[in-house]
C-alpha cells in the first residue's frame, strides 16, 4: 500500500529562519551600500516599499523567490549570487557561534 500523501508542511518545519533572513539582509545591506542606493531607491527598482526593504535588510523578512528574483535585478547581480553571499555569511555565522 503506498503511503498518503498530506498536505501542508512537514510537521516541526519553520514558517521563519531568522538567521537566515539576517545573513540575507546583510548581503542587501553590503550591495546596496556598494552601488550607493538608498532603501527607497532600491525599493524602487525592484517593486518594494521601502519600509519592506528595510525589513529585508535588517533579517525580519526572508524573501521568497519572487522577491529575490526582483532583488538581484534591482542590484544588477545574478540571484545565485545574493544566495552563495547570504549562505557563506550563515555558515560564518554558525561556524563562530560554535
Amino acid at each position: 500500500m503506498a503511503a498518503k500523501l498530506q498536505a501542508g508542511r512537514p510537521r516541526g518545519s519553520k514558517t521563519f529562519e531568522p538567521a537566515a533572513a539576517r545573513a540575507f539582509g546583510a548581503v542587501i545591506r553590503e550591495l546596496r551600500t556598494e552601488l550607493g542606493v538608498s532603501q527607497e531607491e532600491l525599493g524602487n527598482r525592484a517593486q518594494i516599499e521601502r519600509s519592506h526593504m528595510g525589513k529585508i535588510e535588517r533579517g525580519q523578512h526572508l524573501p521568497n523567490l519572487a522577491l529575490i528574483l526582483r532583488l538581484a535585478i534591482a542590484l544588477s547581480t545574478a540571484p545565485g549570487i545574493l544566495v552563495d553571499k547570504a549562505a557563506l555569511k550563515l555558515s560564518k555565522a554558525e561556524q563562530a557561534a560554535t
